[in-house]
């Protein structure tokens, strides 16, 4: 691996589960903790180092400031206020959108050129701020998009058939949110379209498909009323989504990325959709022939997530 530097701000459940998972993995050689809370983040960054005795590499992690994010390839946003029980993703926008602007702000102003990945919620809407506020190529900004939910999706879709998670290819696209729906027309399992797998077992069949897709949207809200947050699997969502940028790996992953112009919707916002990865960013967003329900659906989320941001303003 070439030298790789990242840097967290925001050490709350989400940011401290993905530096956990970028430990335990191994996936970069110098990270960086910042926190509004500076002795938050001083405590995180020593509780990590007491653990790199176990961990599959040397690494040098530490509390910093905006200073060092000059040099990073990688800025991982995840600050902002919590959703609460029972509130929307797209409720948490004015709370979040003033906290996301400040933040790229100080992190430009360190001269930083790298690629920012931006996990607060909305995470759509957030993004789009990010690259406003940015002025960086829409390249260079993305969002983790849907891609716990398209982890979520692939999981219960593997239990009802007994067939390896790794062998389930199906995408949830659209908004992170109530309006993202399943790419039904282009999910496998294996090399197999699902909808000929439903012809072929008994394990599943078509009101499944509808009870799958209702337990992945809900997925979110059910987690939250059980334990107050989510954060393990968007850690490790984070990772795959940094080990592709930073190994320059040219993975298909669903994350929120501008759509300009490549799927017949509204171009001018971030949307959830697969994605090539490298160093670079994002190379070019993958195109899917969609059913047209589908598009209708994909329609929906973009249109969705526009008027809300012809009410913000930055």
């Amino acid at each position: 691996m070439q030298s790789s530097k990242v840097v967290i701000i925001g050490t709350g459940f989400v940011g401290m589960s993905y530096a956990y998972s970028l430990v335990n993995q191994g996936a970069v050689e110098e990270l960086v903790l910042i926190d509004i809370n500076k002795d938050k983040a001083v405590g995180e960054s020593m509780d990590l180092n007491h653990g790199l005795a176990f961990s599959p590499r040397k690494m040098k992690i530490y509390a910093g400031d905006y200073a060092d994010c000059k040099d990073a390839n990688l800025v991982v946003i995840t600050a902002g206020v919590n959703q609460k029980d029972g509130e929307t993703r797209i409720h948490l926008l004015n709370r979040n959108a003033q906290i996301m602007k400040a933040v790229v702000k100080n992190v430009m102003e360190s001269g930083f050129s790298g690629i920012f990945l931006v996990a607060s919620n909305p995470v759509d809407i957030l993004t789009y701020v990010a690259w406003k506020e940015s002025g960086l190529p829409s390249s260079r900004v993305i969002g983790s998009g849907t891609s716990l939910d398209t982890a979520r999706l692939r999981y219960l879709i593997s239990s009802k058939l007994n067939i390896s998670v790794s062998n389930i290819h199906a995408y949830i696209l659209g908004e992170h949110g109530d309006t993202e729906f399943v790419c039904w027309s282009n999910a496998f399992v294996g090399a197999k379209p699902i909808l000929n797998v439903i012809e072929d077992m008994k394990e599943i069949d078509f009101e499944d498909l509808d009870k799958i897709y209702t337990d992945v949207k809900n997925a979110a809200y059910e987690i939250i009323q059980k334990k107050s947050a989510t954060y393990y699997a968007i850690g490790m969502a984070l990772v795959k989504i940094t080990m592709a940028i930073l190994n320059n790996e040219n993975r298909i992953l669903p994350i929120s990325v501008l759509n300009e112009g490549v799927y017949a919707v509204e171009p001018d916002v971030y949307i959830g959709l697969p994605a090539v990865l490298n160093k670079d960013g994002v190379h070019h967003v993958v195109k899917m022939k969609l059913s047209a329900e589908e598009m209708v659906k994909l329609n929906r989320s973009a249109n969705m997530l526009r008027s809300h941001l012809d009410e913000m303003e930055f």
